[in-house]
């Protein structure tokens, strides 16, 4: 018998015990500080180069780059390694997935990489940390080297159009799977939060792994509230024995 399909959609909430705070929980980045919004808000960083040193300043101070994987991490990679078919989709843009050891071409980045850079005039793409570095010897808004045109973190900011290339093999995804795992995502935000609704029409087995409630759990098969760095390695532990 062919095992099932394992999709798994992972929001912030995953890379907490990773050090990097989430966005819109109860301690969220964004409750906390609104004004940051305007730093990853395309028309504020295309039209102010305030914005835009700013922008760097908390690239400088940001921890994704520094962040290891945690548990949550390893039993997803675990779970693939076991020989269960897994594809990762995530909203995150810390690239822990893949320090864990899943394989890139089975991780779709909704949101784009943290980890690399791209100009937003020739399209020339490098890695984050060699513009930190540049920002770190005195360059406050470092120009793209290929053209001169604004650098930018390789991230899908606000006011920006997720890949509808990305979009649509996530699309396929959760129409095919079997099992859809919706792990630290508020599924409030447009349209990655709707792969939860498309996994239920499409007949897949619904679980929500989140400490706050979603506007999907009356959908869901299972709704686990406990923290995900051991809620969610017992959860894959349970479902590798289910398919062996």
């Amino acid at each position: 018998m062919s095992k099932p399909l394992v999709a798994i959609l992972s929001g912030a909430g995953i890379s907490t015990d990773s050090g990097i705070p989430d966005y819109r929980g109860p301690n969220g980045l964004w409750r906390r500080d609104p004004e940051a919004e305007k730093l990853v808000t395309y028309e504020y960083y295309m039209g102010d180069p305030e914005i835009r040193r700013r922008s760097w300043r908390m690239r400088l101070k940001n921890r994704t780059l520094r962040a290891e994987p945690n548990a949550a991490h390893r039993a997803v990679t675990e779970l693939e390694r076991s020989g269960v078919p897994v594809r990762v989709i995530t909203q995150n843009v810390d690239g822990l997935h893949q320090l864990a050891g899943m394989p890139a071409r089975k991780v779709l980045e909704l949101h784009g990489s943290a980890r690399s850079v791209v100009c937003t005039k020739c399209h020339a793409r490098g890695p984050m940390e060699d513009a930190l570095a540049r920002v770190e010897a005195g360059e406050d808004d470092p120009p793209c080297l290929e053209c001169g045109g604004i650098l930018k973190s390789a991230t899908v900011m606000f006011g920006e159009r997720l890949d509808p290339v990305v979009l649509g093999e996530a699309v396929s995804i959760t129409k095919a799977c079997e099992v859809f795992i919706a792990v630290g995502s508020s599924l409030q935000v447009q349209p990655a939060a709707g792969l939860a609704g498309v996994a239920a029409d499409h007949g897949a087995r619904l679980i929500i792994v989140n400490a706050e409630p979603t506007p999907y759990d009356d959908q869901a098969h299972d709704v686990v509230r406990e923290p995900i760095g051991t809620a969610l390695p017992e959860l894959l532990h349970r479902l590798r024995a289910e398919c062996d």
